[in-house]
């Protein structure tokens, strides 16, 4: 889910400049988003699609899998960690273990946000996690900076 901005109107808004021409560089990256929830992808998918993104999803690791092998290349992956079937956990070291993958960003989504959900995910192979819900802003800062490192 999005998480609508809080800010008073006294408060500047940094990042909003720069993603925006961060993204611009990015525009038709091609992103893998995987989640169970039909509302996430729909939110998330729309944040992303208004930045120039060209988004495919998945909603199961075993789907991510798939994805990769039949509509590929991707950009970047976006992989929640709780899904049925294949969680997003084994999903991203199954991936990892594929030479074709080991540079691929995978950025973990979580909505349990755990002290040690961070670790795990970097431990699986992720190269970067974020808390649901997502903050539209941050989604694509974080985004826009592993693309610009791939």
């Amino acid at each position: 889910w999005l998480q609508g901005q809080e800010q008073s109107s006294l408060e500047p808004e940094p990042m909003q400049e720069y993603e925006q021409a961060d993204l611009d560089a990015h525009k038709g990256k091609r992103l893998l988003l995987v989640d169970d929830d039909i509302r996430n992808l729909y939110s998330l998918s729309a944040v992303l699609e208004e930045s120039g993104f060209e988004i495919t999803t998945a909603s199961t690791g075993i789907e991510a899998i798939e994805a990769l092998e039949s509509d590929g290349p991707f950009d970047l992956v976006l992989m929640d960690v709780m899904m049925p079937e294949m969680d997003g956990l084994e999903a991203t070291q199954r991936i990892r273990k594929d030479n074709r993958y080991k540079k691929l960003p995978i950025i973990a989504l979580t909505a349990k946000a755990m002290r040690d959900d961070r670790a795990r995910c970097i431990e699986a192979g992720a190269n970067d996690y974020m808390s649901k819900p997502v903050d539209p802003n941050k989604l694509k800062a974080i985004v826009g900076m592993w693309l610009r490192q791939a």
